[in-house]
């Protein structure tokens, strides 16, 4: 069996009827590519065509704002904004738009990257009221476990205990919501890991669920429920508890060791869509790396190499972007996700294993979702890489701290998900709001797919 994708059948198919509408699509041609969509040849890839129409509807929706709509969100942050700013920013590539038949159409999540990367947007909007300090920082918890490692021979260091919440639910207004419907509900649940331990469920707003098993590569709980009222907000939720330890491993680059010849290959191939070794990625992998052989300090090139290169932004679903390391090497910016692919992707094409981890960050009044990974280096064997807070520390004076979250790792994750796209337990046959990752839930209502805009999460956590 060929790995999962992580994404659409229509980004993977071969069929021409998909692959000419797909070009439709990317040119913007939404009402053209509905049409011929909704009445495909005979013999064509109709789960693409319908997963595609999805897909299109999507798209439209995180691309939902004119001129007049971008202009009113702006101007609470630069009050005398005109359309004259917005054009030129277009021009510029410091504000995320597409044109959808024939309309300038803003991404909803934006000023947030106008904010990020226009010095003159950045300039004239007015300051923001300062944020209360808590007392705990990034840098002083690094220096705390780096200290703590060099006292004891265990990478495993300053455990934190967390106790967490999370619940979701489903709004009335949600497709297909009505008395005898079947809503079927998977929510994010705690690995079992060397790094992670002591997981344990307390409670769950009901007495009927399941648990996937402890080996699950992205692990879920799982409800069923019919409606009653169709008029009622549905509510699911858990509470479970683990304690995260902090690893940091003293690494020695004249220990590294060519990888073993009988080591499987799964974690060095090529996983199309998002995992493609293109001659432009191949051709940038053989830049970054030179003539070195040495695997843990070419794992670290490419690890600078993404921490220096790519900027953060606030990122598309993945599950509208047709390639994922595509997307990272040719635009050098994207959420965590996107660098996480494309460092593993690096990795691979330069023959270090490299995978996909995937959870919550909890650090304190920082708790929101987050996407890091893991390459093997013998004899140290799999070490995590987050080059996201790579990037944060990257002009860090302290090496120790600059290139900590190489090799090493905070105490403060949860670990939901061990690789990406595999298939939920039990599974959902619907396409998944969020196919590659899994850290908000999927809900389904008698077995079609419910979107993130008709289900709201709210997610806790106690110490």
């Amino acid at each position: 069996m060929p790995p999962p994708t992580g994404s659409s059948s229509a980004f993977t198919s071969t069929d021409p009827f998909i692959v000419q509408t797909l070009d439709l699509v990317r040119r913007g041609r939404f009402t053209v590519a509905r049409q011929v969509l909704l009445s495909p040849p005979k013999g064509s890839d109709h789960q693409a065509a319908s997963e595609l129409l999805d897909i299109i509807e999507r798209i439209s929706s995180a691309y939902d704002l004119d001129d007049e709509a971008m202009l009113k969100k702006i101007r609470a942050s630069i009050p005398d904004v005109t359309e004259n700013d917005l054009k030129g920013w277009r021009d510029a590539g410091q504000l995320q738009f597409r044109e959808i038949d024939g309309k300038v159409r803003y991404f909803n999540r934006e000023p947030a990257n106008l904010f990020r990367f226009c010095p003159v947007a950045i300039a004239r909007r007015k300051s923001s009221p300062a944020k209360t300090e808590s007392g705990w920082t990034l840098e002083s918890h690094l220096r705390d476990v780096i200290k703590a490692a060099g006292m004891q021979t265990s990478p495993l260091v300053v455990p934190v205990h967390h106790r967490a919440r999370y619940q979701l639910t489903v709004n009335p207004t949600a497709p297909g919501f009505k008395k005898d419907a079947t809503v079927s509900v998977w929510l994010p649940f705690p690995q079992e890991h060397d790094r992670q331990r002591d997981v344990k469920l307390i409670s769950t707003s009901r007495s009927d669920f399941t648990v996937a098993p402890k080996d699950a590569p992205q692990r879920t709980l799982y409800f069923q429920q019919r409606i009653e009222n169709a008029t009622t907000p549905l509510p699911f939720e858990e509470r479970f508890e683990f304690t995260s330890f902090a690893y940091y491993l003293r690494l020695d680059d004249s220990k590294a060791k060519p990888l073993p010849s009988d080591f499987p290959r799964n974690e060095l191939a090529e996983r199309p869509p998002h995992i493609r070794f293109t001659p432009e990625l191949r051709q940038a992998a053989s830049k970054i790396i030179g003539d070195e052989t040495n695997p843990l300090v070419a794992a670290r090139k490419i690890f600078r190499f993404v921490t220096q290169s790519m900027r953060y932004c606030a990122e598309e679903e993945y599950s509208t972007i047709p390639s994922i390391c595509e997307k990272g090497i040719t635009k050098l910016c994207g959420d965590c996700g996107v660098h996480a692919i494309l460092f593993i992707t690096l990795c691979r094409i330069s023959g270090i294993p490299a995978r996909w981890q995937s959870g919550w960050q909890t650090k304190p009044h920082a708790l929101d979702m987050h996407d890091w990974a893991e390459f093997y280096v013998a004899p140290f064997g799999w070490l995590p890489a987050d080059p996201t807070y790579g990037a944060e520390l990257k002009d860090h004076a302290d090496p120790a701290i600059r290139d900590f979250y190489f090799g090493h790792q905070d105490s403060y994750r949860m670990i939901v998900n061990t690789d990406y796209g595999t298939p939920l337990i039990p599974p959902k046959h619907s396409l998944r709001s969020e196919p590659l990752d899994f850290q908000r839930g999927e809900v389904e209502i008698d077995g079609r797919n419910v979107y993130f805009g008709d289900w709201e999460y709210d997610m806790q956590i106690e110490r």
